[in-house]
């Protein structure tokens, strides 16, 4: 096959990203697939228009579990647009009584693609502290395919392995080992993020990072950076370092909590490598 035209790549568009509401986008032939709803349906609106994103075009939505700042617009956005909310059965459950009456819902199961529209979504388990939680590999018709790992607990060898081979990467790296111990967080809550239901910090997420690199990966966007115990600089910098030696040649972005990163494009050529600041704490 001969190189593809622009107008064929995937747009990965991370609308935001951090502990007060998480969201991203995924287009494809005209299609579109947001994973997580954590904003406000107005806000979600307003986010989508930000990245010159219809609405209309979405075929679902799906979600990785049930907290607050994943799921919180799930319900108004999913009445509103009128698409389906794919999610673990567990989520699901958790939901009950929250989805809007007459709302499609879908059950995700590891090892079991579904299909949405033009896009297959795979799902595989994580060790969040969630009924249920999942990270996500959205699949295209073209065969390439973006993963969205957040809110991971411990990064398992069966995560690793749900990383691999993908176009694109949306990676946790909530918090700085030492900032978080020196944190004004009570020991509880330190040692809830810090344990394996909690979330990944930025050594974690870079040896992960490190084991799934390859040539192929356009783009690694680091997500869910704490507002308290992390820096979108520090997490740069510690991913990027357990980077070096390995076939990564794409570009690493780090999201933002109160706006969406421009949208990039993977899959239609070379990737339009764009020269980000590394935004707001997330």
């Amino acid at each position: 096959m001969g190189r593809r035209d622009r107008r064929d790549a995937v747009r990965l568009t991370v609308l935001g990203s951090g502990s007060r509401g998480n969201a991203v986008l995924v287009e494809s032939g005209g299609e579109a697939l947001l994973v997580d709803a954590g904003f406000s349906l107005k806000d979600l609106a307003r986010r989508l228009a930000a990245s010159s994103a219809d609405p209309a075009r979405l075929t679902g939505l799906v979600l990785t579990h049930e907290h607050g700042d994943h799921a919180r617009g799930a319900p108004a956005a999913a009445a509103a647009w009128k698409v389906p909310v794919l999610a673990s059965a567990g989520t699901l459950a958790a939901l009950n009584g929250r989805l809007k009456a007459g709302t499609a819902t879908r059950a995700l199961a590891a090892g079991r693609a579904q299909r949405c529209g033009g896009f297959t979504v795979h799902a595989f388990p994580t060790a969040h502290d969630a009924a249920d939680a999942i990270m996500v590999v959205v699949e295209d018709r073209e065969g390439r395919r973006a993963g969205v790992a957040y809110d991971l607990g411990t990064p398992t060898a069966a995560l690793a392995h749900a990383c691999r081979e993908l176009d694109a990467l949306v990676l946790e790296t909530n918090h700085d080992e030492v900032m978080l111990r020196s944190s004004r967080y009570p020991p509880a809550v330190r040692a809830r993020i810090a344990g394996t239901g909690g979330h990944l910090s930025n050594r974690e997420a870079g040896l992960l990072a490190a084991q799934v690199a390859h040539a192929g990966l356009a783009v690694l966007v680091l997500a869910h950076v704490s507002d308290h115990c992390n820096t979108p600089e520090l997490a740069r910098e510690t991913v990027a370092r357990a980077l070096r030696g390995t076939a990564f040649r794409g570009a690493l972005l780090v999201a933002r909590q109160d706006a969406p990163l421009p949208p990039v494009e993977v899959g239609g050529g070379a990737l339009e490598q764009l020269a980000l600041p590394l935004g707001g704490r997330g």
